[in-house]
């Protein structure tokens, strides 16, 4: 119990950080001059004026410029993938539903399992919708369910902490299981840590190793962001298989550095039905060209395996990126999105978040949805909603929030039910 207490003791200090870092700009009056890459002309500088031609060419440009100079390119589905059920529960999460533990097998040989937790409403009747999305510490930490069950030995690469500096419920706060399975929703989720160590290792761990081998790497290889992107979609092709999940209405969705991995999942997978992004900042939502809180520059050294290497060459040099997030955001169209920030966040760039979903729902427009009219941000809890694109501001800090979840399942009830 000491040691529980301490670690949230800890993480109440460190959050207030994140939100804020010395030697960095946080006035609006101090960012530069900048202009976005135009969605709507070619790389040939022809006019993007339909959904057909967005679709065919100015859409693979921008992916393949994102492959390239900022995530990096992911390799096909494994031969030899499986899963198999290892628990059950029926009257679980309080009894608000049933309790599902499966282990997805990378590989034949059964070396590379990821743990997928996931919850699917009681007495549900048929396949139900989900949201899919990873977390950092854990099935466990997500819950105070006894039934959730802690892998022997594990450990997070990352902190090199054991399972005890990260208890059970240990993040319980930012997964509502029981709210989200009341309202008629499935939950899958499982821990970054089974697919990529997020630090810098040289890429000699998790899947990297599992799908290149001893290739050597290049500027275009694909970095951890990459790699966790890459695993939701291997973790969809199991729910397409799962008699609970209804497969074609999965929203993917993510917090902080993994809001970054649930965009490049989105843009690259059409198959996700829905896309949301929370607090994701620079890498994710907001805009690199801003240079406001965290910047490319700060993002490569603090954590260089994150993105492909080429990425590197834009530090301190945004302006020279062929691409911003704006076109990320972009990709998802037809697709709905959700993006939201926090008021206290300066170092993820909620106004920077907020004129990139701006900017990107002008592509809607391309298949006759509403766009977002304002390029000023909505006012504190009051999210907006336009056509397939909706965003919120909340007050508080860098964190996933019950507040934010009914935001979620608001926008996901207008097209996911």
């Amino acid at each position: 119990m000491k040691k529980m207490i301490v670690s949230i003791l800890l993480l109440s200090l460190l959050l207030p950080l994140s939100a804020q870092k010395s030697g960095f700009n946080y006035d609006e009056s101090k960012v530069p001059s900048y202009s976005l890459p135009d969605l709507f002309v070619t790389e040939k500088g022809k006019p993007v004026r339909t959904a057909r031609r967005w679709e065919r060419i100015r859409r693979p440009e921008i992916l393949h410029l994102f492959e390239t100079q900022v995530y990096g390119i992911s390799p096909a589905a494994p031969a030899g993938m499986h899963a198999r059920v290892e628990k059950v529960v029926e009257d679980a999460f309080g009894g608000a539903g049933t309790l599902k533990e499966v282990t997805l097998f990378l590989d034949p040989a059964e070396t590379y399992p990821v743990h997928l937790l996931i919850a699917v409403p009681k007495n549900a009747a048929g396949p139900v919708p989900a949201f899919l999305g990873m977390n950092f510490w854990g099935n466990h930490t997500t819950t105070d369910d006894p039934n959730v069950t802690i892998p022997d030995g594990w450990k997070g690469a990352y902190s090199g902490k054991a399972v005890t500096d990260h208890p059970r419920a240990f993040n319980a706060e930012r997964w509502p299981f029981q709210y989200i399975l009341d309202q008629g929703y499935a939950v899958v989720t499982y821990c970054r840590e089974d697919i990529d160590p997020d630090f810098d290792d040289g890429f000699r761990n998790g899947v990297h190793r599992l799908m290149d081998g001893d290739t050597p790497r290049t500027g275009t290889s694909w970095g951890t962001i990459a790699a966790w992107a890459w695993s939701l979609s291997r973790a969809l092709d199991y729910l397409n298989a799962d008699p609970d999940i209804d497969a074609s209405r999965v929203a993917v969705f993510g917090h902080s550095r993994l809001g970054k991995t649930a965009l490049w999942a989105g843009a690259q997978d059409p198959r996700f039905a829905l896309v949301i992004s929370n607090c994701s900042g620079c890498g994710g939502a907001a805009l690199s060209r801003r240079c406001f809180g965290e910047t490319v520059g700060r993002i490569n050294s603090s954590f260089p395996h994150w993105f492909c290497s080429n990425f590197h060459q834009y530090s301190d040099h945004e302006a020279d990126l062929p691409v911003d997030q704006h076109e990320l955001l972009a990709l998802i169209a037809p697709r709905p999105l959700y993006v939201d920030s926090a008021s206290e966040d300066l170092w993820a760039d909620p106004r920077g978040e907020y004129l990139s979903l701006y900017e990107a729902s002008k592509v809607y427009a391309l298949y006759g949805y509403d766009t977002l009219t304002d390029p000023e941000s909505p006012e504190i809890g009051h999210p907006v909603v336009r056509g397939r694109t909706g965003y919120h501001i909340r007050q508080g800090k860098h964190n996933i929030l019950l507040y934010d979840w009914q935001q979620f399942i608001s926008f996901a009830d207008r097209f996911l039910k």
